[in-house]
């Protein structure tokens, strides 16, 4: 029989990676996709769901909401507009603007978005199955399909339209 510090390891080892990418996949900063990664695994080690199946789960969810916590912020949001790094397989300085712009774009769009539809947008881009996004957002794995295409085209109407005034 496993010990919980054995268990939470073992989660741990298997779960990083995939939890890191998700806030980087929303934050465009792996030193800050890594903050958001520790802060979530000791949220999970005091909790009860360490233990359980729906524990990874639990983790992308938690890494998404606070990743898009953390892009919704102002202060945070200038800063990294300010440092954007150039993409690779770029060849000039104006297709590394180009590109940082359009990141900055997608990220702000993403940023305006219900959470819901935010968070399914970078579970479904980090790569996660139907299967792994319906468990995580507490859904059907037949209806993952549908939210991600609404989520999508949510996302394109933010990025044509633009942020809207009240």
């Amino acid at each position: 029989m496993r010990t919980r510090a054995s268990s939470f390891d073992h989660l741990f080892l298997d779960q990083y990676s995939r939890v890191v990418l998700i806030a980087y996949r929303v934050l465009g900063d792996r030193q800050a996709a890594e903050d958001i990664a520790q802060e979530v695994f000791l949220s999970l080690y005091d909790r009860a769901v360490a233990r359980e199946e729906r524990a990874p789960g639990w983790l992308w969810a938690a890494s998404a909401h606070k990743a898009l916590n953390m892009a919704r912020g102002d202060r945070r949001r200038q800063s990294r507009e300010l440092r954007a790094l150039p993409s690779a397989g770029s060849t000039t300085p104006e297709d590394d603007a180009i590109a940082a712009e359009q990141r900055r774009a997608v990220r702000a769009a993403l940023g305006r978005l219900p959470d819901r539809q935010a968070q399914v947008l970078v579970l479904w881009a980090s790569g996660l199955s139907y299967a792994d996004i319906a468990v995580t957002v507490g859904v059907r794995p037949s209806s993952v399909g549908t939210l991600v295409c609404r989520a999508q085209r949510a996302l394109r109407k933010e990025l044509t339209n633009g942020p809207t005034s009240l």
